[in-house]
């Protein structure tokens, strides 16, 4: 027997209507209150708030700056990513099984899309930087004493 779908019988009650004469005014972003013009890629502290803890940079509507502001901490966060001063993605902890079947055995689900990055390597600009400067100055001593070496052999060879 078919079903009656008719929704304007006495029994069914109408919902009150919204009340949309109160707005809320939307707080401001938090660069335009500050009047900040130049959103750095080398203040990681501040690109870290604007990031998830996986990596990934989070939208407007969860942090609350403006359109422009989001778009130059976007760009400030690729940045960072791309000179090392920012992972592009984090590590996961998790154990996955695996295989291509899997518990839900739904396609394209969202634990299919997500892995572990067990290849993807933590970093620590601050610390690369400092071993780098640290081999390049043990290089250069290195250098300096060979040559110094060949000189005084040269001038022993001469004598």
């Amino acid at each position: 027997m078919a079903r009656n779908n008719d929704r304007n019988t006495s029994t069914s009650t109408k919902r009150a209507p919204k009340e949309t004469g109160r707005r809320l005014k939307k707080k401001p972003c938090q660069f335009c209150r500050e009047s900040n013009t130049w959103i750095d890629y080398k203040d990681l502290n501040t690109l870290r708030k604007f990031m998830s803890d996986r990596g990934k940079i989070r939208a407007r509507r969860v942090t609350g700056t403006c359109e422009q502001h989001q778009h130059d901490i976007a760009e400030a966060i690729k940045t960072a990513r791309e000179l090392v001063l920012l992972p592009y993605t984090q590590r996961t902890t998790t154990e996955r099984a695996g295989g291509r079947g899997g518990r839900g055995g739904g396609r394209g689900g969202r634990e299919d899309r997500e892995g572990t990055l067990d290849a993807v390597p933590e970093t620590n600009a601050g610390k690369d930087v400092e071993l780098l400067e640290a081999v390049t100055e043990a290089i250069i001593e290195e250098v300096i004493i060979e040559e110094i070496v060949v000189a005084v052999e040269e001038e022993e060879v001469q004598a």
